[in-house]
C-alpha cells in the first residue's frame, strides 16, 4: 500500500501553449500518476491561470515540477497534499454567527 503523496493540487501559471489537453497528457506519462484534472481559472493575453489536481501512488513532486517547467509553466502554490494509506478529505468547520 502506498505511503507517499496520493493527491496534490497546484495553482499554476502557464503560457497558452501547450494547450491544456497536451499538458494533461504530458503529466499522465508519469507511471505514478493515475489521473489528472486541469481547470482553467483565468486567461489573459499571454498566460492562463490553472488548477491542476493529480492523483496516483507515491507521486514524485520533483518529476511533476519538471514536466511543468519544461512546458513553460510556473507553480504559484501547492494548495493541497494528501498522503498515506487512504485519502483524508478536508473537514470544513465553520462557526455559526449567533
Amino acid at each position: 500500500m502506498p505511503q507517499g503523496i496520493r493527491r496534490i493540487v497546484l495553482d499554476v501559471l502557464k503560457p497558452h501553449s501547450p494547450p491544456l489537453t497536451e499538458l494533461s497528457l504530458m503529466l499522465v506519462r508519469d507511471a505514478r500518476v493515475s489521473g489528472v484534472n486541469i481547470s482553467l481559472k483565468e486567461v489573459d493575453q499571454n498566460t492562463e491561470s490553472i488548477t491542476i489536481t493529480l492523483e496516483g501512488d507515491d507521486l514524485n513532486f520533483s518529476s511533476i515540477r519538471e514536466v511543468l517547467e519544461d512546458a513553460g509553466a510556473v507553480i504559484h502554490s501547492i494548495d493541497q497534499v494528501v498522503a498515506g494509506k487512504s485519502f483524508v478529505e478536508e473537514v470544513n468547520l465553520q462557526l455559526e454567527d449567533t
